[in-house]
């Protein structure tokens, strides 16, 4: 946790400014102007920064008076640092915030080191506002006997310390609201902490702790209680007494039980018990929606104390967590549970294999040939695959799938389908809730394949014997399969979808008032395709006719088999018995049925219209352009009631045309974007085929990708267009006037204008980094896992923005080299970006394991989008580096990973 107190950050000041206007000091000599930022002072963005300390107390001190926000570097000399900070109170007498923080150097691994300060002078407990004191990552053992003298004093922060206690002292800060002493050594907490009756924030993480004082039930005003990570085994019946308490954090401890009240805490809105060793909970915490109870052993039997020697005692299942650089893992018939870089969690239960195996795993990214979807159905994501396939488990493995769920949820499921013996097929799912939006698919696997998370219409299925049965819709009533005695001999699964349309959309397409249809009925069966006997079915009647008075001749019956591309009209060929509100009709084998009420003649090509209707998804398309680099373009596909949020959130960093009109797109639909002759798209991406950007549409993904181009001609209009379908082998030179067709068929769906910068003289993609950086052409990476060229770096430059400084860190690059590279490129972050990224690569020119190095640093930077990128571009120059093994035949076999055996349907390795 963080704190910043309110009034102590002026709006024109920023840390860059800061680190310049600091360097700029150093350089200028003494004086307090060039380092004054409003009410701030920050002096630990270079060395000597005590030494300048000094000297502006005893040189210029009437400049300090305005001073409220002073930082200081913990690793200066410890003597040097307590004299200095003995200068502070009678210098800056309204200083309201004191940082004294470590951890801005770090050692050859690239970790943060800890400050030299052990204590605190004891006149400091004179400063009078002092309202924020920052102590972290520094070395101090026992707590500064100043601090709780610090009347005013409302945000304490001491995480990365060695301290094993807090003094009974602590509890005299009437003013304190946030605690944070995280990354610690305590093992008590003192009893008078219970008196801190305005504390709002408590942050106690990482400790050693193992039990908590009664007394910490009167911190009536505590909102948030962080005490993840420590020994805790019991908590104190108090803990239900803080009737404030919104968050609870109690993940990763030895807790056996918890006490009775937590649920009726009237303001808490998350309770996290994961990791723990709860056997048992109370009721109302089982089903609260707040409450996170994973990784607990509830239900197990707790181990007999009384059991004789030599009884087996069962150990506790390993937990591993993967790193997005790890695809395989160990698991031995002792079990363990695992959480992928992904997302994904899986649980081995014991004796799930006898012999040790390597499993691993690989997330690809959804297309056509890989997602087997019904002509309802809605992907909810990516496709899942695990290795070694077809492996029978002796006990079945959970799996847990992480999703957004659909804002469309009514007579709709979510289940997880996978392909089993060369067919797909749908496995029993459980909800889990994550948060408010987001899920987990829970089900069973007898052996591992291929998994995706899919939204379907509910699905009622039965067993049908030779004696026959009744099978019901579960959302709609009234539709019914009735199987008489001896429709087959051997028993037949049977499944049973209904799908509405809604009357607003039937009655534009036909332009009648009067028309209706029925629930739309898909019946299918495993086995042999035709029954014994005929088997009723029943439909409700349409919306507003009644059996009494329909006119029969408008009443039509409508058939459709897949793969078939009509509906015919089969209201001749069975005899269909009206009653009042619904219609029966007997058939020997199963499709899609469909009921119509209509004056219409040509029913089969308006039922054809309205179920494409029924699966078509109403979307815009934009193309946005970085602010800070208009050479980079976002382009994106969204569900026309997600543009204007979408749009908000982009237009800080991007900005672009208007979205396009609307364009419906069906569920795995392929598009493509071609960018107008004069732009290239600068990077070898595997979704890229002669400069055209494929897609493919799934409406509850993020259907977006970014790309780099560049221009070989000096002007500055030019456009992105959106077409229907794969590249073609050539795109054809009527494209503009392909433009202009809105029929039915027509590829073309929409123009965007883009404006790129003009051409500077000849520059070239490696000039464009200025005169101050001349760069030899390189590549990052190997040929057998892949290479990142010049260009492909400069896509990465171009995506990072404000974010390069946590890359940089993340890559191993000292806090000296990032403030020397802000100071020398002081008016260019692009040059700032550039000059980091390829400097680096240059020193990483030939050593192994770069490329890997790059990767993890954009995910530990929370830029996962640019570090799919980077995958993408490795895993398309591993496949031509393969396959040019092969051409030459020097390599006798396959040497990409493991896909599906030739008999079967699916082959990823090509997607």
């Amino acid at each position: 946790m963080d704190a910043v107190v309110e009034g102590l950050e002026p709006q024109a000041a920023t840390a860059e400014d800061a680190a310049r206007d600091a360097t700029d000091a150093v350089d200028a000599g003494p004086g307090v102007t060039p380092l004054l930022a409003g009410n701030r002072l920050s002096l630990d963005l270079y060395p000597r920064g005590c030494h300048r300390l000094l000297h502006l107390c005893a040189q210029q001190p009437h400049q300090l008076l305005e001073v409220e926000f002073l930082q200081l570097s913990g690793h200066e000399d410890p003597q040097l640092l307590e004299a200095t900070l003995a200068q502070v109170p009678g210098s800056l007498l309204r200083l309201r915030s004191l940082v004294l923080k470590g951890g801005q150097r770090r050692d050859a691994g690239g970790a943060s080191l800890r400050g030299s300060l052990t204590t605190l002078p004891a006149g400091l407990s004179g400063l009078a506002c002092l309202a924020h004191l920052d102590l972290s990552f520094n070395n101090l053992e026992t707590l500064p006997a100043c601090v709780p003298q610090m009347r005013s004093l409302g945000a304490l922060l001491l995480s990365h310390n060695r301290l094993s206690e807090l003094p009974e002292a602590l509890g005299a800060l009437p003013a304190l609201t946030f605690l944070s002493v995280t990354h610690n050594r305590l093992q008590t907490l003192p009893t008078a902490l219970g008196a801190l009756t305005t504390l709002q924030r408590l942050d106690l993480s990482e400790n050693l702790l193992d039990t908590l004082p009664p007394e910490i039930g009167g911190l009536s005003s505590l909102a948030e209680l962080n005490l993840a990570s420590n020994r805790l085994q019991s908590l104190p019946a108090s803990l239900a007494g803080l009737r404030s308490l919104q968050l609870l954090v109690l993940h990763s401890n030895l807790l056996v039980s918890v006490p009775a009240g937590l649920d009726r805490l009237p303001l808490l809105t998350r309770l996290d018990l994961r990791d723990n060793q709860l056997r048992d909970v109370p009721p109302e915490l089982l089903d609260a929606p707040f409450v996170r109870l994973q990784g607990n052993p509830l239900g197990e039997a707790p181990p007999d104390p009384c059991s004789p020697p030599g009884t087996p005692v069962v150990r506790e299942m390993p937990r591993l967590f993967l790193t997005s650089d790890l695809d395989s893992f160990p698991v031995t018939s002792q079990g363990c549970s695992v959480t992928l870089a992904c997302g994904v969690r899986l649980q081995f239960p014991a004796g799930a294999t006898a012999t040790p195996v390597t499993i691993h795993y690989r997330l690809w990214l959804p297309e056509p040939r890989l997602v087997p979807l019904g002509p309802h159905d809605s992907l909810l994501s990516g496709v899942l695959e695990l290795q070694p396939h077809g492996v029978a488990f002796q006990q079945e493995v959970g799996l847990w799938l992480l999703f957004v769920p659909p804002r469309a949820r009514r007579c709709r499921e979510v289940v997880v389908r996978t392909l089993s013996d060369d067919s797909w097929s749908d496995l029993e799912t459980q909800l889990e809730e994550e948060a408010p939006k987001r899920l987990w698919a829970h089900c069973q696997v007898p052996h591992f394949s291929w998994f995706l998370v899919v939204s379907r219409p509910v699905s009622d299925t039965c067993l049908v014997p030779p004696e026959g049965t009744l099978l019901c819709s579960s959302g709609h009533p009234g539709v019914k399969v009735t199987f008489p005695p001896g429709a087959t001999e051997e028993p037949l699964h049977v499944c049973m979808q209904v799908v509405r349309m809604a009357s607003r959309e039937l009655r534009a397409l036909l332009g009648e008032p009067e028309g209706a249809v029925s629930p739309l009925l898909g019946l299918s069966q495993s086995g042999d395709p035709s029954f014994l006997r005929p088997v009723t079915v029943q439909l409700p009647l349409p919306p507003g006719v009644t059996g009494l008075s329909l006119d029969r001749s408008r009443l039509h019956l409508l058939y459709w088999a897949p793969p078939a591309a009509t509906w015919d009209d089969i209201t001749a060929q069975v005899a269909l018995e009206l009653t009042h509100l619904y219609a029966r009709f007997q058939v020997t084998h199963f499709s899609w049925y469909w009921l119509w009420y209509t004056t219409k003649t040509c029913v089969g090509g308006l039922a054809r219209k309205a179920w494409e209707r029924l699966r078509l998804h109403r979307v815009n398309l934009i193309a946005l352009q970085r602010r800070r680099d208009p050479e980079q373009v976002l382009l994106q596909c969204l569900p026309r009631n997600k543009v204007d949020a979408t749009l908000r959130r982009l237009l800080e960093r991007y900005r672009g045309p208007e979205p396009s009109d609307t364009v419906e797109m069906f569920e795995g639909e392929k598009f493509f974007a071609a960018f107008e002759r004069g732009i290239d798209v600068d990077a070898d991406r595997p979704d890229c085929v002669e400069g055209r950007v494929c897609f493919v549409f799934y409406s509850h993904l993020k259907n977006v990708k970014e790309v780099y181009v560049t221009t070989t001609l000096d002007r500055q209009a030019q456009a992105v267009s959106f077409y229907r379908g794969a590249v073609p082998e050539e795109v054809p030179e009527e494209a503009e006037a392909a433009r202009q067709r809105k029929g039915a068929d027509a590829l073309w769906m929409a123009t965007l204008p883009i404006k790129l910068p003009r051409l500077r003289g000849s520059e070239g993609p490696g000039q464009r980094l200025g005169a101050s950086l001349s760069l030899a052409p390189l590549n990052l990476g190997d040929a057998e896992t892949g290479f990142l060229t010049q260009s492909n770096l400069l896509s990465v430059a171009g995506r990072l923005g404000p974010d390069w400084p946590a890359v940089a860190l993340h890559l191993g690059l000292p806090y000296r080299e990032l403030q020397r590279i802000r100071h020398e490129f002081r008016d260019d972050l692009d040059g700032q970006i550039r000059h980091m990224l390829f400097s680096w690569a240059e020193r990483q020119a030939g050593q192994p394991g770069a490329v890997g190095l790059l990767v993890q640093a954009l995910e530990r930077s929370d830029r996962q989008d640019v570090a799919e990128e980077v995958r993408a571009v490795l895993e398309l120059g591993r496949r031509k580096y393969q396959d040019g093994i092969r051409r030459t035949s020097l390599a006798p076999g396959d040497l990409g990973p493991s896909g599906p055996s030739a008999s079967q349907s699916l082959d990823p390795a090509q997607a």
